[in-house]
């Protein structure tokens, strides 16, 4: 069930008949649910009563701020108290397409904001990335990174917000990496590429291939074996000491990269070239979200929608439809035990769907989360499964995607 659901069953809000207006019920606030910058209003307000649990009673929404000569609104803020006298956490909620300068122009406000009002934790998301402050008590209010906001009654901070299987930590509630779905996975790339392009900061070709990295690390970083509870690495953590957060963050991140490429060291032959700053930012776009349990098709649609709209403009590639893809696969008599060779493979289509028929086939013999439904389809892939493509970048992705 998603939180929108959720939160009508519970009486949280509710909508007219066609879906235009959200009203608010602790509140009795109707806004228009049409505005993106609103659906995310209200998945926001959601998160915080359903999984934060906080109680609507100490959460206003739409709050006037008042900034020197002038009065501003802030989105949400949680208090401390039923009696709403003693702020505790300030959110800012953007619009999931946010430029990065936007977003970080909302930090700023924010900031400002939970400063003025007095609130302890700042929490600003556009739905599909999210950045957490502490606003310390002492002068200068130099911003303190943090990985998560504290969920109700927690007083000590977990230094990290996802861990296999959950979890918990000091009463703080840990997380397990979300699968998502195929038009947010692209609009996620999307966004991290464009944070890395910079408006000319780094050319698009750069941008992408170290984006390309960072994905790579991603996928590794999740296929390491780790306990139940352990945290994953590809994550913002709270060091003890702040300025060491983005030096070791860099660390855990090359330290995956190295790892992954001594098995492929012919596929990824370069370091990470990304300053501090922009390689947090992919960090934040991808942290919570879980590629490797992403269905194939989704994922190789998600990267092939991202891929096309890069490459078809400046460097003439063209990608087979999808539907055509399926059609030929389908007709050929693969079997786990046929060698496969795509000798142009471009974005992997025919790869992915001959692997996914074989899993298809694979359900045929054995249970589908069964070790031998695994080794079925996962020899196959390793051994009978190959591609020969001479762009680099192509490359790259393919191997993350099988």
């Amino acid at each position: 069930m998603n939180l929108i659901n959720e939160g009508v069953q519970k009486g949280l809000i509710k909508f007219d008949d066609e879906k235009k207006y959200i009203t608010y019920l602790h509140q009795n606030k109707q806004r228009n649910y049409t505005n993106p910058e609103e659906r995310v209003q209200a998945e926001t307000f959601l998160k915080l009563i359903l999984v934060y649990g906080y109680s609507p009673e100490r959460i206003l929404q739409f709050v006037s701020v008042t900034m020197g000569s002038s009065t501003k609104e802030a989105d949400i803020i949680v208090y401390n108290d039923d009696q709403k006298e003693s702020p505790h956490i300030l959110v800012e909620c953007k619009k999931q397409e946010v430029s990065e300068l936007e977003f970080k122009q909302a930090i700023d406000q924010a900031f400002s904001y939970a400063v003025a009002e007095g609130a302890k934790y700042v929490w600003v998301t556009s739905g599909i990335k999210d950045e957490y402050f502490e606003v310390p008590i002492e002068r200068p209010k130099a911003r303190i990174s943090i990985p998560d906001i504290p969920q109700f009654g927690v007083t000590e901070l977990a230094k990290y917000k996802y861990a296999k299987s959950g979890g918990e930590v000091n009463g703080q509630r840990l997380f397990e990496l979300e699968v998502v779905t195929e038009d947010d996975l692209t609009r996620r790339f999307k966004q991290a590429h464009n944070a890395l392009w910079g408006g000319g900061e780094l050319n698009p070709s750069t941008a992408f291939d170290e984006l390309d990295k960072l994905i790579f690390c991603k996928i590794w970083d999740e296929k390491k074996p780790r306990k139940q509870g352990e945290p994953y690495d590809f994550q913002i953590f709270k060091e003890d000491k702040e300025e060491k957060t983005d030096e070791y963050l860099i660390e855990r991140i090359k330290s995956l990269y190295d790892e992954g490429r001594k098995k492929d060291p012919e596929v990824f032959k370069d370091d990470i070239r990304l300053s501090p700053e922009k390689l947090r930012t992919v960090v934040g776009y991808l942290e919570g979200i879980n590629l490797g349990d992403t269905d194939l098709d989704s994922k190789g649609r998600a990267f092939e929608t991202f891929m096309g709209s890069f490459f078809r403009g400046d460097f003439g590639q063209f990608f087979t439809p999808r539907n055509i893809v399926k059609f030929i696969v389908d007709v050929l008599p693969i079997t786990n035990d046929s060698l496969v060779l795509d000798t142009s493979c471009g974005s992997g289509g025919f790869l992915l769907h001959a692997l996914d028929k074989i899993r298809q086939q694979g359900k045929e013999y054995y249970p589908e989360n069964s070790i031998e439904h695994y080794k079925y389809w996962h020899d196959f892939a390793e051994k009978n499964l190959f591609g020969i493509e001479i762009n680099e970048r192509f490359k790259r992705k393919n191997h993350k995607i099988i």
